[in-house]
């Protein structure tokens, strides 16, 4: 087991904290396809971790006569039709933040998501009034891998990002967590642990994470993934 020392909690929030990736692969699939613009399984892997319209620009090509706003609209406007993957939370998340807020450690969300939908999930998970800051896509000038988003937290949290632990579940994500200084956890809920191996510690998901005086987080080891609860290969 390891023992990581906490001035700060950061989270990211999709795959993180609640497991939207079915629901998020599906809504970048039907686009291409309502635009017959052929894609594979990592194509649309690449969209994971980061703000959907910086992503977007880089591939606009691919639509010839759109542009990258338009498109981002459009897979917005998946999320509530009928049939869309449902989310859950990340086994053990929500008593994690519960956790941490009754201990008194600081906490931010940082999310490549916009506000309106951040702020509805988080509602959802009943934690949007534990955290003391929540960062999305509209108050950062770059997103992830950058990590301008985490660095934004760590200011409003007064917390130097040395003192933060950074919860991430994709490369882009675990990439921003350690540019900012901050030791990262990466959660194998959405991608395979080897696309982690940049984090710190890796955990299937937050029931590997424990809570203990200081305060601090103790993790395992390593995961062993033969062996551990996580998804990968699933999708």
């Amino acid at each position: 087991m390891a023992v990581i020392d906490l001035g700060a909690a950061v989270f990211d929030l999709d795959g993180t904290l609640i497991d939207t990736e079915p629901r998020s692969r599906a809504q970048w699939s039907r686009l291409f396809d309502a635009h017959g613009v052929p894609y594979d399984d990592a194509l649309i892997a690449s969209f994971a971790g980061r703000r959907g319209l910086e992503a977007l620009q880089e591939l606009v090509h691919l639509f010839p006569g759109r542009t990258a706003e338009e498109l981002f609209e459009q897979v917005v406007s998946y999320q509530t039709m009928p049939g869309m993957p449902s989310a859950a939370p990340v086994p053990g998340a929500v008593e994690l933040v519960r956790t941490l807020a009754d201990r008194g450690v600081p906490l931010a969300v940082v999310t490549s998501a916009e506000r309106s939908y951040a702020e509805g999930l988080l509602d959802e998970l009943g934690v949007r009034g534990l955290l003391d800051i929540v960062v999305t896509a509209g108050d950062v000038v770059t997103g992830k891998p950058d990590p301008e988003g985490y660095l934004a937290a760590a200011r409003a949290l007064d917390v130097p990002a040395a003192d933060a632990v950074g919860f991430e579940d994709t490369p882009a994500g675990v990439a921003a967590v350690k540019s900012a200084g901050m030791t990262c956890v990466g959660v194998v809920t959405t991608q395979p642990a080897g696309s982690l191996a940049g984090a710190d510690h890796v955990v299937a998901d937050f029931k590997d994470v424990d809570v203990v005086p200081g305060p601090a987080l103790r993790v395992p080891g390593a995961l062993d993934v033969r062996q551990g609860r996580s998804q990968q290969g699933q999708y």
